[in-house]
This record gives structure tokens, sequence and C-alpha cells, in this order.
């Protein structure tokens, strides 16, 4: 840990725009928001979704995410409050618990389950997918379990930053990736506390604050929880600022990467360039070739 003045950022990105999240159910019927669809897939290239998921009801979430298939993308899930455990067919075993981080690559295809290890209590956090290129779609399943503790983070004035991915401050993160380069960071900010994170213009990204609000922006926007911020990529734009004006801590997930331009092509658990690929992977399902 360190706490170095904040680098500075002359052109900070606008708010683009605010999106709400939609309530719908996956799995065997856990409820959740999805705050990243698909309709916005293409803008922010290469994030494919992003689920957001909290309830203390368990029969909001008890019946887990019994086995599917995936393949063609990374899935990645950060857990806040709760305890999840992952089985797949590659023969990988984990259990999720709060704070903790399950980075799977998916490949050229496995079956996982997700399923909760709680009957009661507040079960909470995300899950994004991001794309991955065409040439490592077929690419061998991976998996990795980061427990909270292996979660590197980077602490300044009212800021605490958890690097799941990318770089920030000097402090490299859990996971990197070469051609996406994503950065995703968990920010906590105490009241009148302030970020900046510098960031190349082509760069894709996008704010989700789960806890309190904050302000964005080179024209200052509000965003409050359960609201996504879209932020432009405008030319000769530098990075990314933000700051909590109310008297609670905020909490905020901050996630950039660098957009493939390929050809996106979709079926429920599969993602590819064309449907061709998709066809194949259906096919490759219903053999048994993904475990």
């Amino acid at each position: 840990m360190s706490t170095p003045a904040l680098p500075t950022v002359l052109q900070p990105r606008a708010v683009e725009r605010l999106v709400t999240g939609v309530a719908t159910q996956d799995g065997a019927g856990v409820k959740l928001t999805r705050v990243l669809t698909h309709e916005l897939q293409r803008r922010l290239d290469p994030f494919l979704m992003l689920d957001a998921f909290g309830s203390d009801e368990a029969d909001d979430y008890i019946a887990g995410f019994p086995n599917h298939p995936h393949r063609g993308f990374e899935t990645v899930t950060y857990m806040i409050a709760g305890r999840m455990r992952h089985r797949d067919s590659a023969g990988h075993e984990g259990l999720l618990e709060n704070g903790g981080v399950q980075w799977m690559t998916a490949g050229r295809g496995l079956i996982h389950s997700e399923l909760p290890e709680q009957e009661e209590g507040r079960m909470e956090g995300f899950q994004l997918w991001l794309n991955l290129p065409a040439k490592d779609k077929m690419v061998a399943a991976w998996y990795r379990d980061i427990p909270t503790q292996a979660v590197p983070e980077w602490q300044g004035e009212g800021v605490t930053a958890r690097v799941i991915a990318g770089r920030t401050q000097g402090v490299t993160g859990a996971i990197e990736r070469e051609h996406t380069e994503p950065l995703y960071l968990d920010l906590h900010l105490a009241p009148g506390a302030a970020f900046s994170q510098p960031l190349d213009p082509v760069f894709n990204a996008f704010a989700y604050p789960y806890r309190g609000r904050v302000v964005l922006g080179a024209e200052p926007r509000e965003v409050a929880a359960g609201r996504m911020a879209l932020l432009a990529n405008t030319a000769g734009s530098d990075g990314i600022t933000l700051h909590n004006p109310g008297p609670e801590e905020a909490r905020v997930l901050l996630i950039a990467g660098r957009p493939l331009g390929e050809p996106i092509a979709q079926y429920g658990p599969f993602v590819m360039n064309t449907q061709e690929e998709i066809f194949q992977a259906v096919a490759d399902f219903r053999a048994g070739k993904m475990g």
C-alpha cells in the first residue's frame, strides 16, 4: 500500500449518459439487475454484460446457477457479501466469499455451476463478462480464485482502491490481460474524497456506484447508487475524475478496457464472431464436447 499524490487529470471525460439497469432473473431464478445489457455491447466493447445481485431474502438467490455452458469469453465474479461455490467440467472448484474474485476463461467451452453455500443472510455481488479476441476464443478453459486478502489495494486520502484488474497509482491488479487491458477498480470514497484515473481516450469506460453517490466528469454530473454512468470517449481527454459529495461513504465500480473492434455474435452463453461459430458451439454442447 502507498499514499502518493493522485496523478493530475487535466481533461476529464464527460458523462455521455446515465443508464438504469433492467430487473430480471437468471440461473434457477436468481433475482438481479442487468446493468450492462445486450444493446450496450458494441458501445462498451470489450465488455458484454454486467449483472448486479443483492438481497437479504434467501428466496431471491438460494437456487443459484446450476450447470450451464459458456464459450468464447471470460467471466469475472466479485462477491461483496455471501458464499458461492464454483464447480466446472474442467475440474476447477472454489469458494467465493466476501471481497473475493473468481476469474474464469471459458475459452473453447466448459460447463459450470455457481451455487450458494448459505441458507440465509445477505448475498451481494457482481458478474462482468469480458470478451476474448477472435484468436483466443478457443483457448483452453482457465480459472482462478482470488481471495479478498489477495486483491491488491491502494490507499490515498479518504480513498481505498481495490485493484481487481489493470493498474492504478502504481499498484498492479490481481489480473492483467494483453489485448483488452481491462481496468476494474472498486473505489471506496469517504465523504469529500476525490479520485483521478488517467486513461487512454480510446478505452471504453463506465462507472457504477453501488453505495452512496459520486460526481463525475468534465461537466460535473451526480450519479446515485444503482445508475451506470457511461463515459464519453472525448478526443484529448486524459482520464476520469470523481468525488463523493455526500455525508456517507460512496462505493463505485470503475471499469474500462481497450475495445477489440471485432464482430460480436451471441446466443445465450456463447459469444463468438460469426453465426457459423455459434451454430458450432451449440452443436458441440449438444454433443457433450464441453464436458
